[in-house]
């Protein structure tokens, strides 16, 4: 058993706040265990609860669609979330339910070790970038964390709630294939 397993099975006892209580499966993670390239969005929704994996919906499909834009899939990548449990209705976790739940993802990124991070939406690149994070303005800019390169760019299902913002992430996308290429990734 991985170590990323172990943490995976010690996550699925979490009741740390009361998402736990309320989910029908834990959604961890999926991907490449051995990626350079890490994605971390904010929280499961409906589908991601009743699957156990993050980003199987309609925002997921066009999250595919987006790494094939750039060569990259899920066998390449790692995909995570903030909190691990789904907010009810959907909403943005909140701020405890962040906090209760960073312990999980931390490990998580120390495990699979990334050199870069792209974060998806607002929510996420508040708590990997910086709390002022503003995604209108800084998506697609990186910054050095520890030793790894962030990025965020418009969460999937904002790009489907606003498809005018998709060139935008078209371009974001491109950066992303860029700054691999410069780092000389083997994703």
């Amino acid at each position: 058993m991985s170590k990323l397993d172990e943490l995976r099975k010690a996550c699925l006892g979490c009741m740390a706040c009361p998402l736990g209580a309320e989910r029908t499966n834990l959604v961890f993670g999926v991907g490449n265990e051995e990626s350079e390239v890490m994605f971390i969005g904010e929280g499961p929704g409906e589908q991601e609860d009743l699957k156990g994996e993050p980003f199987v919906g309609r925002a997921g499909k066009l999250l595919d669609d987006m790494l094939a834009i750039i060569d990259l899939d899920r066998t390449k990548i790692y995909i995570a979330n903030t909190v691990k449990c789904r907010p009810p209705g959907n909403r943005d976790p909140l701020e405890s339910e962040q906090d209760a739940c960073w312990g999980w993802l931390e490990r998580q990124i120390g495990l699979i070790d990334p050199k870069i991070i792209v974060c998806l939406g607002r929510i996420a690149a508040m708590r990997l970038i910086k709390p002022d994070f503003k995604i209108t303005k800084e998506h697609g800019l990186w910054f050095s964390r520890d030793g790894r390169e962030l990025t965020a760019i418009y969460h999937p299902a904002a790009l489907l709630r606003d498809p005018r913002r998709r060139p935008e992430a078209f371009d974001d996308l491109k950066e992303i294939q860029r700054k691999i290429k410069a780092l000389k990734l083997g994703s």
